[in-house]
């Protein structure tokens, strides 16, 4: 099993996105070992807080100085918030995606998108076989 952090209080989707869930507020980042992957982060991009996200849709990217990678979202719903201190200090995804490291809010219009993700232990076990 690999060195990261894996959260069991999350769901894991198989584009290294994690999503915490209260209510109909759905909270997005990138797990710990999408930021080991993808080394130094140095730029990341959201959309707008009132922007429409379909489920499968992409919020945002992230870049490292390996690679440019889109982010994506399960559920469908409006952008209510995003993390726009990421955008001057990136780095943060590195040191901590799953506290100030998180990157958009979501209310979704449905929580039916989640029922497809992993938890952690599910997610450990696809990222050991890749």
């Amino acid at each position: 099993m690999g060195e990261w952090k894996t959260p069991a209080e999350l769901k894991y989707a198989d584009s290294d996105e994690w999503f915490a869930v209260a209510g109909d507020v759905v909270t997005i980042g990138i797990t710990d070992y999408a930021q080991d992957q993808l080394n130094d982060i140095v730029y990341v991009e959201f959309r707008d807080p009132g922007d429409a996200v379909e489920a499968g849709g992409s919020f945002g990217e992230v870049e490292s100085v390996k690679a440019a990678s889109e982010l994506y979202s399960v559920v469908a719903g409006e952008i209510i918030e995003v993390n726009s201190a990421l955008e001057d200090e990136p780095e943060v995804l590195n040191a901590d995606p799953y506290g100030k490291g998180w990157m958009v809010r979501i209310r979704a219009a449905s929580l039916a998108g989640l029922g497809g993700l992993m938890d952690a232990a599910a997610y450990d076990a696809y990222c050991d076989s890749r």
